[in-house]
């Protein structure tokens, strides 16, 4: 991308963050967006005097094309807290370059956003996790970014941010904390949160057991077709992060050979993780409900 598109992209994200504002009444300013996953966008449902904007009337956004992402933006509020709620998300998988991918995160910025929380449906890895469980991501990795996907290549957008944005700590820690302190004084505690690392993969092929081998043996604990290009961004917007992710599936990792009997197991689906997502849906929601209220 040369210095004419990157103009030309700004212009953009000034565009859509305009019409959005101008939607919005006088003198409400979201302070925090939330990114909901698949099957996880009910959360929207719940704020207080919502106002809702469909993707296809922002300018520049792209249509939202996978089952469990329905394609809207919903203001409302929790508590005494502004929020913006994505409900539907981007994905790398569906051909979209990953500065269309982060689009809105950009954007959320030029609303004045200075929060993200950022939810997924994930893989379990670690043989600890179990279906229904939600990882505090403590830290990501990708294969794809280290091998020159990152959706901060190009000129620099110094509106934004530096030029070499450290990721080291990209999650913020309290924002961490609050999330457990959140889930104990849920009534009747119906989630377990566990801590981790979540890495990307770009889909939307589900891992073979190969590739669950070797990433579980390189550190990660879930994995995801999502959320690491937007933390990438809001790091470089110089947003505070959490990340959440919902344990929907046990990724299949054990060899198959036809020297053994072949084990009778779970492959990976989308209706799975749907249907997973819409178990919790209601604990997640007053989980992120909880965390929002102590912000």
């Amino acid at each position: 991308m040369g210095p004419e598109e990157n103009q030309q992209y700004l212009e953009q994200i000034e565009q859509a963050s305009a019409y959005i504002k101008s939607k919005l009444p006088q003198g409400v300013n979201p302070s925090t967006a939330i990114i909901c996953g698949s099957g996880l966008g009910g959360l929207a449902s719940t704020l207080a005097e919502p106002l809702t904007i469909q993707y296809n009337e922002i300018p520049h956004f792209v249509t939202a094309t996978v089952s469990g992402h329905e394609g809207k933006l919903v203001i409302g509020n929790i508590g005494q807290q502004t929020v913006l709620c994505m409900v539907g998300r981007f994905h790398f998988y569906e051909g979209h370059h990953l500065r269309q991918v982060t689009f809105p995160v950009r954007v959320f910025a030029k609303l004045g956003v200075k929060n993200l929380i950022v939810t997924n449906a994930a893989g379990g890895l670690n043989t600890s996790f179990e279906v229904g469980n939600v990882m505090v991501i403590g830290d990501h990795f990708t294969l794809a970014g280290l091998a020159g996907l990152n959706p901060l290549l190009g000129p620099n957008l110094e509106d934004f941010g530096p030029r070499f944005p450290s990721t080291s700590d990209a999650y913020t820690m309290d924002f961490r904390k609050l999330a457990f302190q959140a889930a104990d004084k849920l009534e009747g505690k119906p989630l377990k949160l566990v801590e981790g690392t979540y890495t990307f993969v770009s889909g939307p092929s589900y891992e073979t057991r190969a590739e669950g081998r070797l990433l579980r043996t390189l550190g990660a604990d879930a994995v995801g077709m999502s959320t690491v290009p937007e933390v990438i961004v809001a790091k470089h917007c110089g947003m505070k992060i959490l990340g959440l992710s919902l344990i929907t599936n046990v990724v299949v990792t054990t060899a198959s050979s036809v020297f053994e009997e072949e084990k009778k197991e779970i492959h990976a689906t989308h209706q799975e993780v749907l249907e997973a997502s819409i178990v919790k849906a209601q604990a997640m929601q007053g989980l992120v409900r909880e965390i929002v209220s102590n912000f």
